[in-house]
């Protein structure tokens, strides 16, 4: 007998560990040798993270689609692994040296690494277990790492082959650099910070014009100590005759060339801009163009360097800063301050200020490597869903820029390249090779020294689709199987960084049997973004980070899953609130009664069901609903479409099932026909084992007890069970329509009861006119249970006028009368209804004042805005049932 509620605490470990152990979730399973393969990767996470509200939904989505399809009889594999994380790791190792009063560098590279190794065996992975409390069936017996010996060899092959074909070479460029982590970083790694600073007005002389000066506007006064030239705009006519000649750098001396570039905009500042093309990526841009020169001023620390006047060399850039502007108002040229607000870039784990710096790093030509992977998104090889971020794809892809793929860390994927006495680069996958060529290229042995630098951790995850399934191994049978894989989801903010970068190495390395290059995923699934319930964007600073696990802990992993997957709508946002997820926990609640019921009434252990066998018209028309809710949650599967998935199952399990088909069936348990009984029993029990196969990929621990709880004659776990493919010839259109119509009859009754505020208890009678044989019929074999639902004394037909005092409802071509007069005070109701009527009309003018106010919508926070909207729609439906209810009781007269 199922206990009285499901108590997930005790019941999800037990149900996880059962899975496991049973191999449920290992992809290439023996029966399955022959079956089609479905494959996803998992984004990897990084080993020092825990999971995040983020996380819990990219992970559910994953799982709900490999749970479908390993019901469908795939051999479904997910792939986990991890990301090594170069910098993250490094400072979780480093901050615990930091605590022992020692350095990395007491420690040594060697040393350390080891250090870190040791970390990540004893703390790393925190995240797999966790993933595990939101039932995530990754076959955990393929764990890859980054690091591995395996994936490392891979990565050496891809990094050789890729300098041997000219796409990886070392250049000088400018990159993000972190004064503080002494380090290259992504874009990815650069917060964006507005703060409160000032825009310096400096007068730069004019040579040959004594007395002239060209103003210049920065934020950034050390780095005029790099300037190279000053830019204007072609069109700007103040300056047309200066194009061409030069200005004296104050404090340097050094000639600045004045170049006309569209760069300068008229309308900011002077509309004149100084060019430091080795400490602003834009200023990078325009010396390119113009052939300028490229001054490096700050040292790896951010200092200023001996590329700078004696005087400032060894401060601090900021000190620099302040001597600079003194300086310069000193001399006079300080022109004016102006204060402003401007977006800073800040390292988003260091916390300092991120510098543009010029320095040598190894690259990949981005650009040729982007080739294939715009004609295979072109040509559909890879389909974005939804669509719409192609363009963002495209766009980026198109515009690529060299990738920096060298990090100056002690963890990760050391680079493979020595050199020699005179810096000849030697790339190799060993010592021994590069050893080899060395001696090959200077006819003797000479002393080599390593390249000290990691690569990106982007490089090695970019591996990730085939590196996981054994390459370079190209006779791996998981490799031959499973790649291409099916889906990547994924959000958007690493499609750049990720996506992008797993399509370049997976065109380039992996290749069909007649040499085509294969996509390494067939569909890109890019998913929302979590917001909080007022649809903010979470962070701590505003101390609404949603924690999923205190989620599961209050209301399962079941109810956090389905809310997750049913706000998953394409395009638009997920604002979660813990209401949400109550309300789909009451929906497990709701299916866990439901299931009680049919077993106190003996529903399981009937036998078999055949559901084309059915006589019954209730049962025929359950049947029917059933199949097309199967139809719907697969075919919205099928085309990512969560929300609508969910909504289907929700829709037919609650509302199809347990407000209907139970209510109907209760009359004919409790009833003489012992025939008619047990058709509806063994129904009931078919009807809630196709609930739980199609509900089981969105609550997969509920379902699963109440499949092994409610039979003992099952042969095989619901995990493993098959997905409902039922035949569409099983809807009987006949019975369809004709309880249909008696369930709308009875709902639009109850509406009527709701709007009229009749007393709950109050039984009324009912007239029917108009009303052709269907209905007639349907109302002659459904009456007592009509009656019963709708709380009715009486049902007649009637002809001729409506009778005073009666509420009028149309049902399809029958008009439904419902005396009330002796009921309700028709007069109070109305007074009533107006009253509330006009006391929302007047909520909703002010809302509508608001969003109509420029100066709201312009200062408003967007989540504030989005609100108002969603308080103005929800209001005027409330307004035009209200509406509605008045016109009822106004026809009543």
């Amino acid at each position: 007998m199922l206990e009285k509620t499901f108590d997930f605490s005790t019941a999800e470990q037990r149900i996880y560990d059962a899975w496991e152990e049973s191999g449920a979730f290992k992809g290439g399973r023996p029966e399955r040798k022959n079956a089609k393969p479905y494959t996803i990767v998992l984004p990897p996470p990084n080993v020092t993270g825990s999971l995040h509200i983020g996380h819990a939904l990219n992970h559910t989505l994953q799982d709900i689609l490999i749970r479908f399809e390993r019901m469908r009889g795939k051999d479904a594999l997910w792939q986990p692994g991890m990301d090594h994380a170069g910098i993250a790791t490094q400072m979780v190792v480093e901050r615990q040296l930091d605590a022992e009063g020692i350095s990395r560098h007491d420690l040594g590279r060697e040393k350390f690494v080891e250090r870190v190794w040791k970390w990540k065996e004893e703390s790393g992975g925190i995240i797999f277990n966790q993933m595990r409390r939101l039932g995530q069936s990754c076959d955990w017996s393929r764990q890859r790492f980054t690091m591995d010996e395996g994936f490392h060899d891979a990565v050496l092959k891809v990094f050789v082959e890729l300098y041997k074909a000219g796409l990886i070479y070392k250049d000088k460029r400018l990159v993000n650099w972190d004064p503080k982590l002494r380090t290259a970083i992504s874009d990815l790694e650069v917060e964006q910070k507005e703060v409160n600073g000032h825009y310096w007005h400096f007068k730069y002389p004019v040579d040959g014009e004594e007395g002239r000066y060209l103003t210049v506007a920065t934020t950034r006064p050390e780095t005029m100590l790099g300037d190279v030239a000053v830019a204007v705009h072609p069109e700007d006519e103040r300056y047309q005759d200066l194009i061409g000649k030069t200005l004296t750098l104050p404090l340097v001396g050094r000639k600045l060339i004045v170049v006309a570039d569209e760069h300068a905009d008229p309308e900011k500042g002077s509309g004149a801009v100084k060019i430091t093309p080795a400490h602003d990526f834009d200023d990078n841009a325009v010396g390119k163009r113009h052939d300028l020169e490229e001054i490096n001023i700050f040292d790896d620390v951010a200092r200023i360097n001996d590329n700078a006047p004696e005087k400032y060399r060894g401060l601090d850039r900021f000190e620099a800063r302040k001597m600079i502007v003194a300086d310069m108002d000193a001399l006079g040229l300080l022109d004016k301050v102006e204060d402003t607000v401007h977006m800073v870039p800040y390292g988003d784990r260091s916390g300092v200020v991120i510098e543009p710096w010029l320095t040598d790093q190894w690259y990949v030509n981005a650009a040729e490597m982007a080739k294939e992977p715009i004609a295979a998104v072109e040509d559909g090889r890879t389909k974005f869903v939804p669509k719409n971020w192609e363009k963002t794809y495209f766009e980026w892809m198109r515009n690529i820029e060299p990738w920096c793929i060298s990090r100056q860390l002690w963890w990760g994927h050391q680079i493979p390249a020595w050199y020699g006495p005179d810096d000849e680069i030697f790339v190799a996958h060993d010592e021994e090779e590069a050893q080899a060529a060395a001696e090959a290229h200077y006819g003797k042995k000479v002393e080599l020294k390593r390249d000290s630098d990691v690569l990106d951790t982007w490089f090695s995850s970019a591996l990730w689709p085939f590196g996981t399934l054994g390459w370079p191994d190209e006779e791996d049978p998981f490799l031959k199987r499973h790649y291409t894989t099916d889906v990547l989801i994924t959000a958007f903010d690493i499609i750049f960084f990720w996506v992008a970068r797993m399509m370049m190495d997976g065109l380039h390395f992996m290749k069909d049997e007649n040499g085509k290059p294969k996509v390494p995923f067939n569909t890109v699934y890019v998913h929302a973004l979590v917001r909080d319930e007022h649809g903010a964007k979470m962070s701590k600073s505003k101390g609404n980070i949603i924690d999923p696990l205190e989620i599961v802990d209050q209301y399962g992993a079941d109810a956090l899953r389905f809310t997750l997957a049913a706000m998953e709508a394409q395009g638009r946002d997920i604002k979660l609130s813990d209401k949400r997820v109550e309300g789909y926990r009451n929906f497990g609640t709701k299916l866990w009664n439901a299931a009680r019921f049919c077993e106190m009434n003996e529903c399981f252990g009937k036998g078999d069901f055949d559901p084309a066998s059915a006589k019954q018209t209730v049962n025929k028309w359950i049947v029917g609903e059933a199949v097309k809710a199967a139809d719907q949650v697969t075919k919205s599967l099928e085309a990512f479409r969560y929300n609508d998935a969910t909504a289907a199952i929700y829709h037919f399990t609650w509302g199809t099932f347990c407000d209907w088909y139970i209510e109907l069936v209760k009359p004919i348990f409790q009833g003489d026909d012992q025939e008619a009984a047990d058709e509806c029993r063994r129904c009931a029990a078919w009807i809630i084992d196709q609930i739980l196969k199609l509900l089981h990929p969105f609550k997969p621990f509920i379902t699963e007890e109440l499949w092994q709880a409610l039979s003992d004659k099952r042969e095989t776990s619901l995990i493993l069970a098959e997905w409902p493919e039922l035949d569409a010839g099983l809807i009987d259109e006949a019975a369809s329509q004709e309880m249909n119509w008696a369930i709308r009859l009875i709902s639009d009754i109850r509406t009527a009861r709701a709007e009229m505020n009749v007393p709950a208890g109050a039984k009324i009678d009912m007239l029917i006119s108009g009303a052709n044989e269907a209905s007639l019929k349907a109302l002659a074999a459904h009456g007592d249970v009509i009656a019963r639902l709708a709380r009715l004394a009486n049902i007649s037909e009637h002809d001729g006028a409506a009778p005073k005092g009666a509420v009028q409802v149309v049902v399809g071509e029958a008009t439904i009368f419902l005396p009330l007069a002796a009921v309700i005070d028709i007069a109070a109701e109305k007074a009533r209804l107006q009253k509330n009527l006009d006391k929302l009309t007047k909520e909703l003018g002010g809302i509508r004042g608001r969003l109509n106010n420029q100066g709201f919508l312009a200062k408003a926070p967007e989540h504030v805005v989005a609100e108002a909207k969603q308080q103005l729609a929800d209001g005027e439906v409330q307004a035009e049932k209200m509406q509605a209810a008045l016109d009822r009781l106004a026809s009543m007269d």
